[in-house]
This record gives C-alpha cells, sequence and structure tokens, in this order.
C-alpha cells in the first residue's frame, strides 16, 4: 500500500511539473502544480488499488465456493 501510494504520488508529481513547466509558468507555480498532482495521484493510486484489491479477493472468494460446490456435487454423485 505504502508502495502504491509513493509511486501514485511520484506519478503525479512528474505530469504536474512537466505539464507546469510545458505550459512556461514561473518556477513558484510549476512547483505548487506538481505538489497539487502529487496529491491528486498519490489519493487516485490509492483509490484505484482498493478497487483492484476488492475485486482480487471477490475472485477468490468466488473461486473457493465453486470448489467447495463441485466438491459436494462429486461426492452427492459418488454416494448415488
Amino acid at each position: 500500500m505504502k508502495f502504491v501510494f509513493l509511486s501514485g504520488g511520484l506519478m503525479g508529481f512528474l505530469v504536474g511539473l512537466v505539464t507546469s513547466w510545458a505550459l512556461n509558468h514561473a518556477p513558484d507555480r510549476v512547483f505548487l502544480d506538481a505538489a497539487v498532482g502529487c496529491l491528486a495521484g498519490a489519493v487516485l493510486f490509492r483509490w484505484f488499488w482498493t478497487i483492484v484489491l476488492a475485486g482480487l479477493r471477490d475472485t477468490v472468494v468466488a473461486r473457493q465456493r465453486a470448489a467447495v460446490a463441485a466438491q459436494a456435487a462429486a461426492s452427492a454423485a459418488k454416494a448415488k
């Protein structure tokens, strides 16, 4: 989680820095834009990571339930 938060912050910082610099803003404005981009990138990456983890968790639970149901069906067919 920490890695995702930091990498999102770095990506946001770089995007904000390059974009503001390409628009020929003053150096103080470039740093402000980069700092805001850092915060936005970190929060967005953290949100995206929670969505990814929730999807993975749902997939694992669904596979476990399917395996239990298949095992129950196999044992019921064997009992006949």
